[in-house]
This record gives C-alpha cells, structure tokens and sequence, in this order.
C-alpha cells in the first residue's frame, strides 16, 4: 500500500506517558509502508529505566518534539501526531512553531489551557512517577479494552518512569496562531460526540478544542492505547488525515 508523492508527509509520532518510539513499531511500519517518511520520538527521560529525571523539564518535552518537526525536509509537509499525555506537549509545539505544521493529530488526547498543567498533583519533591498498576489506570479513565495479556506484559516489561517535572509544569502558550493549525481529534475511548460537546461548554480538559479554528473528529472506537489494539486502523486514520 502506498501514497502519492502529492500526499506523502514526514509524520512524527509522540508517544503518551511511560512509553517510547517502541510503541508505534506497527503504526510507523504501515505508514512507511504508505510512502510516508516517519519519525518516532522518545521523549527526553523516556529512554531507558536507568536514566536520570531529576532535572527533566517540560521545555526539555517541547524542544524534543519541535526538533523533530523542524527535520522535515522542504519537499515533505509536517504532521504532528501525538497521544495520550503527550497531546498538551504537542499543541505547545503548535504555539512556538505554528508555520511548520501542516496539521496537528491527537489520539484519544488534546491540548490544555495556557496555565495548565497534565499533572499538578505530584508531590512536588518527585522526581518520576511509575507505570500504575491496570486498576488503577482504568479507575482514572484508560480504558484497556483491546490489549490482551501479551500485550499488557509487553507495556509492563518496557515502560518507563515517567519525568515529574514535565508532567507537573504548567504550560505558557502565547501565540494565537496556533489555533489555525489544522486539527484532527482521533477519538477512540470516548465518542468524538461527547468531546465536541465538552469543547462546546468550555470544559476544561477541551475548551482549547473549541477555539481553532480548524477542527475535524474520527471516531475509532477501542481503549486508550489504540497503536496497539487497532494498529492498522489507527495507521490507516492517521493516513487519511495527513492527506487532507
């Protein structure tokens, strides 16, 4: 399967919390596959169990994802994809380089407020925090449906403490250009319905949602990790949006 070199993109992917590049290995074989070039980012602090966090910020985040935007080489449009945790990261790339972005994908995940930050109720001396047990995940909201027990030993096995301090900053966001960034809502643990409503009141967790300008929702029903519940349909989403 491939895509036309008018649509082909440099794709880059940002994984959610705890994990690395290693989680796209399926949806960045079949985009390659596709004709697009793909880079999978591991995120400063994400790489290995052994690496020290302690000084980790979320500029560190940003910088690390703006970097990978700003390789896009000149004959390729740049799109942004990123889930779970790592969606507020990916909509401050938006405000510091909006002009480098063809279009921004959020998977089960979006932007916050200028001021918010993705987890303010760290203990403030934590310097990381660890993969919950699955009940406790589900309890917050990440539904498991789709993984099975390989699956889940495979997460457990590989995933990563995760920075506090990234997690635990609040986000400074001033250009208002970043609400013309083309957007794509890929929503899968909950009905793209139910966010446009959230975005229509001013929910906290969506009312960024509500402002741009350029706002399109897919529903891909399935839990919170859908590289690896629905790979092939995810890649396949992630494709038809990176055409539009």
């Amino acid at each position: 399967m491939t895509t036309s070199a008018t649509t082909q993109a440099h794709i880059v992917l940002v994984p959610g919390f705890w994990l690395g590049a290693w989680a796209w290995e399926s949806v960045a074989a079949d985009l390659r596959d596709r004709g697009h070039h793909v880079t999978a980012v591991t995120l400063p602090g994400l790489d290995s169990v052994d690496t020290d966090r302690s000084r980790i910020g979320l500029d560190d985040h940003i910088s690390a994802v703006a970097g990978a935007v700003a390789a896009t080489p000149a004959s390729e449009r740049a799109v942004l994809v990123a889930h779970s945790g790592a969606g507020p990261v990916a909509y401050a790339v938006t405000d510091r380089i909006p002009d480098a972005l063809a279009r921004v994908i959020y998977v089960d995940s979006g932007p916050l407020q200028d001021g918010a930050a993705l987890r303010n109720d760290l203990d403030p001396a934590a310097t990381e925090f660890p993969l919950p047990g699955w009940s406790e995940l589900e309890a917050e909201g990440n539904s498991l449906e789709g993984l099975d027990e390989a699956m889940l030993e495979t997460f457990r096995s590989r995933a990563v403490p995760e920075p506090a301090g990234p997690a635990r900053a609040p986000f400074a966001l001033r250009n208002s250009r970043r609400l013309e960034v083309p957007t794509t809502v890929i929503c899968t643990s909950f009905p793209s319905e139910a966010i446009r409503q959230l975005a229509g009141v001013g929910h906290p967790m969506a009312a960024e949602l509500g402002r741009i300008t350029n706002v399109d929702y897919v529903d891909l029903p399935t839990g919170h990790w859908p590289m690896w519940s629905r790979p092939a349909d995810l890649a396949e989403e992630i494709d038809a949006a990176a055409a539009r």
